[in-house]
């Protein structure tokens, strides 16, 4: 399969699409706990380790995005 801009864009769309809503959800869960919020540590745990990964993913497909865009201006 060939990588086209339309390919490049909506990889580069996804990526800062997983940023914002992740980067906007990592600061909800930081306020709740910094209010006190009264959660078990798996529930902590879980959503930071669903942040990690999910920014991780939006690194991956960013960069694949940025590869593919290059490579259809030449």
């Amino acid at each position: 399969m060939r990588f086209e801009r339309k390919h490049a864009v909506l990889l580069l769309a996804v990526a800062a699409w997983n940023v914002v809503t992740f980067g906007q959800f990592a600061r909800n869960l930081w306020s709740a706990y910094d209010s006190g919020e009264d959660r078990a540590t798996g529930y902590w745990v879980a959503h930071s380790v669903l942040i990690v990964v999910n920014i991780a993913i939006a690194a991956i497909l960013g960069s694949l995005g940025w590869k593919a865009l290059r490579a259809t201006r030449r």
